[in-house]
């Protein structure tokens, strides 16, 4: 009996401290499941074409189909991601605020904040210049690689993420209708995050109350029509003219230079006035030259869609602006001098020069971007 006990505890032992491991004392391997009795028949995903949206492109090797959407939406919304199954993608990205949450900093599984905004999740599938404000992964694929090893955000290991998935008949019987896997050990990280960018290419935001009023959105009963105030902000948003005036005189806004397609963002990097350096190594966040290394980046975020702007507080890479407010009278008012301050600020420093009412009627128009089927629609919410 005592023999029995002594191998049983050593046995237990074994057992937890393989549980413990990461890549040094890697968790017990399950044996491979055979998957082949499960139906592997992926049917394509169609998705919506929005007028005037350009074409996305979609890797050759992850095309989208029905079954690799879902298992990306399940993924998703599911803790077992992170090293202590507390949270999800979808812990910092709320599909009722446009996939963003309402704090500054996410906070990871250990309490840490992160150093920047969330993004929202939206339309990503239009963007071939790069993901995060500072452009560092090149795909979508990439993109949802690093959230979870990230030692302030899910802090696994992608090897402890496989094992957990292999051990999961559900996840199992999903990889193979999704990918046609044989055994439960060809389930692989690069398959997860396949997945993964799959269902974020299929979040796409079209039907706002502008799309509607342009005809580009279907709609039920009478068309909609802007309001005076939506028609006044709109018509100052695209205004181009009398680029070195004040806008209370006449002079341009510069929204449409950066937000000026029908995606709201043009995909590109700027520095947008927020702090004041005198040197291009003075940014306290180098953003893009954190990346590139390239000294004129320092300082220069991704341009983000003005797209669902109403849902997606606070505003900035660093969540400075609570309030779309708070962005107006800095763009009016508190426009900051660099050496590569985006040159369609610059001429106007210290600021753009709004009336109260131009504002009001700025956000007014922002207003009617927020795409309520989007934030709506059963097809993103939690499968579980």
């Amino acid at each position: 009996m005592k023999k029995i006990t002594y191998w049983t505890a050593i046995l237990a032992l074994a057992v937890v401290m393989a549980a413990c491991g990461g890549e040094d004392n890697p968790p017990l391997q399950p044996t491979g499941v055979d998957l082949t009795n499960i139906e592997y028949a992926p049917q394509a995903y169609e998705l919506p074409t929005p007028e005037g949206f350009p074409e996305m492109s979609i890797p050759a090797d992850n095309p989208l189909t029905q079954q690799g959407v879902y298992l990306g939406r399940m993924l998703f919304y599911d803790p077992i991601l992170s090293a202590d199954s507390t949270q999800s993608c979808s812990s910092c990205h709320f599909q009722s605020l446009a996939f963003v949450e309402p704090r500054r900093f996410s906070v990871g599984i250990d309490g840490i904040e992160g150093p920047r905004n969330a993004m929202p999740l939206f339309n990503l599938g239009y963007n071939a210049n790069g993901f995060f404000w500072d452009g560092r992964a090149p795909s979508l694929e990439i993109q949802a690689l690093e959230p979870i090893e990230n030692p302030i955000e899910m802090h696994d290991t992608w090897f402890n993420v496989e094992t957990k998935l292999r051990r999961q008949p559900m996840y199992q019987e999903h990889f193979r209708k999704a990918f046609g896997i044989n055994n439960s050990d060809e389930i692989t990280r690069d398959l997860a995050t396949k997945a993964l960018a799959q269902f974020m290419r299929t979040m796409i935001s079209w039907q706002s109350k502008e799309d509607k009023v342009l005809g580009n959105a279907p709609f039920t009963g009478l068309r909609p029509v802007f309001t005076e105030a939506e028609q006044r902000g709109r018509d100052l948003f695209f205004q181009e003219f009398n680029d070195q005036g004040a806008v209370k005189d006449g002079g341009d806004p510069e929204c449409g230079h950066c937000h000026n397609t029908r995606l709201f963002t043009n995909n590109t990097y700027r520095n947008n006035g927020l702090d004041q350096v005198s040197a291009l190594n003075d940014f306290t966040d180098k953003g893009l030259g954190g990346f590139t290394g390239i000294p004129s980046d320092n300082g220069r975020f991704r341009i983000p869609t003005l797209r669902n702007v109403e849902l997606t507080a606070p505003y900035m890479h660093d969540g400075r602006f609570q309030t779309l407010e708070e962005v107006l009278d800095f763009y009016s008012e508190h426009l900051k001098g660099a050496p590569n301050l985006d040159g369609n600020l610059g001429p106007h420093l210290p600021g753009l020069e709004m009336s109260d009412q131009q504002k009001a009627d700025i956000i007014a128009y922002l207003k009617t971007l927020t795409d309520q089927e989007f934030i709506n629609d059963p097809q993103f919410s939690n499968p579980f």
